[in-house]
């Protein structure tokens, strides 16, 4: 039995005898009786576990150690302390696995996420990580949920490949030669002797194989993990997460606008619906008023405005900013808060300038800039970016000579725009800066099981 099934249905199993098998999360002993609060890792709610003298084993049960793995057989019954509407009268506890004495996840105090990072395999049993897991698990199935339910086609796009898609060599190189022994033609690294015959990466993004999808089966989704080697150490970047990438035929900037909202809505919605407890622990412990924001964003309608009229904004506040907004430039963090505080709400930022943003991106007719999007949520700042893309082929070559894009890697790219292209345009959302929004925790660190960052790849 699931201590989940347990709790949903728990009318059907009082006075009657229940088996469950799991860990020992907390463990308050007396010299009469003891109390265990229990749980199997399929809920956020742990069952009180009450155990008495009466049992033969009781002091082997007394001895029994916080993260122990255990067997409880007991009767469910109504409970007449305060805290909880039933427990298990045990008949019996097991231990199945016993706890060291240096055990890190002790009752007393509680650990810094900084400590946890450091014990990353043991995160999962602290409650702060089992919500926010749990919220990572359930957003998935979500995000699944909302494209599969919207006819959109899953798309395995390659990890391993020759294209730098953002044209901005933050890419992982791979590669089967010996480093101890490199070999070399006319001064630089002989590639041709590589497992592929030429220079590979993995991929910072799934999008442009993802267009290619996109070209026939009208609508694509990829979701999967991506590498990029920004030696950056901030709470917002690590060097391997997780994108959601939708591609979309026949679709403009503003039907865009409004997949992403739809989108973004679906997924608090159902993650509110699926996650109470996790969303109330996370309002309680790490972002007062979560619940109240994440309810607000579902009902809220979220603005447009151009790159332009942005900066206009925030040139006419009465701040002293750290960083100066330029027409030409992109915003800052303080930028991005300031600007849903003053809408109150989440922002589409659009029309950029096209010297800041990718080379595949459609150029508007004003030539300055292009039919770019940016969403900026209340409280995490840049959650999407997406574009709509080039589909005419000889201002997309163009276009990608003008941002020094090697052609000869993109050519087959190229060619969708000779072989029965269409208007189409598609985004990217960082899992983990969602998961963040969604749990109101500040450090990307703590919301993947094991972060990748510059100078850490433990585990």
């Amino acid at each position: 039995m699931d201590l989940k099934d347990l709790h949903e249905h728990y009318k059907e199993y009082l006075n009657k005898t229940v088996e469950l098998e799991g860990w020992i999360k907390n463990h308050r002993k007396q010299a009469y009786f003891g109390f265990i609060d229990f749980n199997d890792g399929t809920c956020f709610n742990n069952i009180q576990v009450v155990y008495t003298n009466d049992l033969n084993n009781f002091n082997s049960i007394s001895e029994l150690r916080i993260g122990s793995a255990v067997k409880v057989i007991g009767t469910l019954i109504e409970s007449e302390g305060s805290g909880q509407s039933y427990e298990i009268k045990a008949s019996d506890v097991i231990l199945i696995g016993g706890v060291d004495d240096d055990y890190p996840l002790q009752s007393k105090g509680r650990p810094t996420r900084e400590f946890l990072r450091e014990i990353a395999y043991l995160r999962p049993r602290t409650n702060l990580f089992n919500a926010v897991f749990r919220i990572r698990s359930i957003s998935a199935d979500a995000i699944h949920k909302y494209f599969q339910d919207n006819n959109y086609v899953y798309v395995h796009t390659p990890l391993i490949t020759t294209t730098d898609c953002e044209g901005s060599d933050q890419m992982f190189k791979l590669t089967t030669l010996d480093m101890n022994n490199i070999p070399t033609k006319d001064g630089s690294v002989d590639f041709s002797q590589d497992l592929f015959g030429r220079l590979a990466y993995i991929t910072g993004s799934g999008q442009l194989h993802g267009e290619t999808y996109a070209q026939a089966y009208k609508k694509i989704y990829t979701f999967g993990p991506t590498f990029r080697t920004e030696n950056s150490n901030t709470k917002t970047h690590v060097n391997e997460f997780w994108m959601i990438e939708p591609e979309i035929a026949f679709c403009d900037i503003n039907k865009l606008m409004d997949i992403e909202e739809e989108m973004l809505k679906y997924v608090v919605n159902y993650v509110l619906e699926k996650c109470p407890d996790e969303i109330a622990f996370c309002d309680k412990f790490v972002s007062n008023g979560l619940k109240e924001r994440l309810t607000s964003l579902i009902n809220s309608e979220f603005k447009r405005i151009s790159h332009h009229d942005v900066i206009d904004i925030l040139k006419s506040a009465d701040i002293k900013w750290e960083f100066t907004p330029d027409y030409n430039e992109d915003i800052a963090k303080e930028h991005e808060k300031y600007i849903t505080e003053y809408f109150n709400g989440p922002v589409f930022i659009t029309n950029w300038p096209k010297d800041i943003k990718a080379w595949y991106m459609k150029v508007n007719e004003d030539g300055k800039t292009v039919a770019a999007v940016d969403l900026e949520v209340p409280g995490a700042g840049e959650l999407m970016g997406g574009s709509e893309r080039e589909a005419d082929y000889d201002k997309l070559v163009q276009r990608s000579k003008e941002m020094g894009v090697d052609l000869d890697k993109v050519d087959w790219y190229l060619n969708l725009r000779r072989f029965g292209t269409c208007y189409h345009s598609g985004f990217g959302m960082g899992f983990e800066r969602l998961i963040m929004y969604l749990t109101g925790i500040e450090n990307i660190r703590d919301v993947i099981p094991y972060p990748r960052t510059p100078g850490n790849c433990d585990f």
